[in-house]
């Protein structure tokens, strides 16, 4: 399996997306079942849910720079990211076993408050896959060329990490949150373990003299990442407001009803997500072969923000909502994809690992802002459909803003 690195075959392609699956499968499970889990088992208030969730981007913050940083100069068990997805891996399927289990765990260390005891364990799950988020990205640029071959690497993570999304929302409606728990135990370990063993990385990153390195020593360089991060900001300011505030429009505009109202959330995200990994593979590299990453990126992102619209613009449906759905993840599929081949090929190879994890900074600050700014503007605002004007005018300036990026070097 290992030879496979020199073929590039689509098996190779969908080996080494399986890391990157096991994380983004553990923050399923985490998003599915936290507050859930929390609030029903353990009798956390929301405020409580919602500090327990604060230990999210605080992680993503702290893991992703140190180990990014650390892992591009590390060597160690026959590779570079290796020791940190298999250490992150083994560690997030043992705290998804403990979310279940927080009561024995409180009685063993002798903990009364289970806030406590909940903090711990979220915070080191959220620590867990931000330990091998990074390192799982940063290792397909690592073992793919620039050019289409890296994009194709990068679309093929979200396609197959995308499926797996989509199954973690149905195991919940079909089986519940505690078999997408266990589920989730086993498929991170294997995913974690076997294709990252399987996978040779190179003992020494190469950098082209006609790329990476001439745009490394070039000045204009850092200005071009940093119109990326200000980009890929707002499209997270408008996201993030949609995952964190969506149940509030629901509510209000299609079903007082709670159990009800979360069944047409799960419908909707489960619409945005088969979308988001059926185009990555199959309709978004072949238009970027054409266009180039940016400009696709940029056109994908322009009419997740026309999705946004249509939604507070259009009578309110539930029938509606799946199909503006639908559109919104047109601009999902590109946010999770193309930007990461974007950003590996503007920089040192080198350096892949530190500068994806400042990447990740413009997911999580957002994330905060959301949280700490918007929350309160949305609360106090009586037409909660608001929250679909915030999410269009952050992506309508994220579109207008990618239009000012560079275009990476195109290479076959």
């Amino acid at each position: 399996m290992k030879q496979q690195n020199q073929k590039l075959s689509d098996n190779f392609y969908v080996l080494l997306s399986l890391p990157a699956t096991a994380m983004g499968f553990a923050l399923s499970v985490q998003i599915s079942a936290l507050s859930w889990i929390l609030s029903t088992q353990y009798g956390l208030k929301i405020d409580e849910v919602g500090y327990v969730w604060l230990a999210g981007p605080v992680a993503g913050i702290i893991g992703q720079l140190t180990i990014g940083f650390v892992s591009d100069e590390t060597w160690l068990w026959g590779g570079r990211r290796r020791p940190y997805i298999l250490v992150g891996g083994i560690l997030a399927a043992l705290m998804l076993f403990c979310l279940p289990n927080l009561t024995p765990i409180a009685n063993f260390l002798g903990i009364s408050n289970m806030m406590i005891v909940a903090l711990i364990v979220a915070l080191s799950l959220d620590l867990a896959i931000n330990i091998s988020f990074n390192p799982t990205r940063s290792l397909i640029a690592d073992v793919t060329p620039e050019g289409e071959a890296r994009t194709k690497g990068y679309t093929w993570m979200q396609t197959i990490s995308g499926a797996f999304g989509v199954l973690a929302y149905l195991i919940t409606v079909w089986y519940g949150n505690y078999t997408l728990i266990y589920v989730g135990v086993v498929l991170v370990l294997v995913f974690s373990i076997v294709p990252t063993l399987s996978i040779k990385e190179p003992r020494h990153l190469t950098v082209s003299n006609d790329t990476a390195t001439t745009q490394a020593a070039n000045a204009t360089v850092a200005p071009d990442l940093w119109r990326i991060y200000v980009a890929h900001g707002f499209t997270w300011l408008g996201v993030q407001t949609m995952f964190v505030f969506m149940f509030a429009y629901i509510q209000q505009h299609l079903t007082a009803d709670i159990q009800t109202a979360g069944k047409i959330i799960a419908m909707a995200f489960l619409v945005m997500n088969v979308v988001g990994f059926l185009l990555p593979r199959f309709v978004l590299e072949p238009i970027s072969e054409k266009l180039g990453r940016v400009r696709t990126h940029a056109i994908a992102i322009a009419i997740m923000a026309l999705g946004y619209a249509l939604i507070y613009y259009a009578p309110r449906s539930e029938s509606l909502l799946y199909v503006f759905m639908a559109i919104v993840g047109i601009g999902w599929a590109a946010t999770v994809s193309i930007p990461f081949a974007i950003v590996t090929e503007k920089v040192s190879s080198a350096k892949t690992g530190w500068y994806m994890g400042v990447f990740n900074l413009s997911v999580v600050i957002p994330q905060i802002l959301v949280s700490a700014l918007l929350s309160k503007f949305i609360e106090k605002t009586p037409d909660k459909a608001i929250i679909f004007v915030v999410c269009m005018v952050c992506l309508a300036i994220s579109a207008i803003l990618w239009q000012f990026i560079q275009e990476p070097e195109r290479k076959k």
